[in-house]
């Protein structure tokens, strides 16, 4: 295996998915991109805070998904927000399609990464928080911050 890195290189995450739904499973997806694009992702320039996935035709796509012009790019530099085909096994797009159109689930992307060379996104099947399990989120976590104080004072 010359010339392939092992390991994972995160690109992006969308660190308010966690804060804005309950997460219920995780996929990961390889993703369908063009060579600028990828160009601009092991530049490490991506944004997935507004983006989401959804299946059409018995096909995921990511939505919404923002990959920045490559500067080296020419004229046939990619749409920076062009909808990208994801890469999952037959199996599990129908089981997500199935979940999906229950009331309040979607799909959600986590983080862009690369594994083994490859471009891949962690999607999830995630539920929306009302407003008041955020705020007992916030409140559980301010409360275990002051119990950390309260020990690291105390000693």
């Amino acid at each position: 295996m010359s010339g392939v890195t092992t390991g994972e290189r995160q690109v992006a995450t969308n660190r308010k998915a966690r804060h804005e739904y309950h997460i219920e499973e995780t996929h990961e997806a390889g993703i369908v991109l063009t060579g600028t694009e990828v160009k601009a992702l092991r530049a490490g320039r991506a944004s997935i805070q507004e983006a989401f996935a959804r299946i059409e035709d018995g096909q995921v796509w990511l939505h919404h998904m923002h990959i920045p012009p490559y500067e080296a790019g020419n004229i046939f530099n990619h749409e920076p927000l062009r909808p990208r085909k994801l890469l999952l096994h037959r199996r599990e797009v129908d089981r997500l399609r199935g979940r999906t159109e229950q009331k309040g689930y979607t799909l959600v992307p986590l983080r862009v990464y690369f594994r083994r060379g490859l471009a891949k996104v962690e999607l999830a099947l995630a539920r929306g928080k009302r407003q008041y399990d955020k705020r007992s989120a916030i409140a559980e976590r301010e409360a275990t911050r002051r119990m950390e104080r309260a020990v690291r004072q105390h000693r």
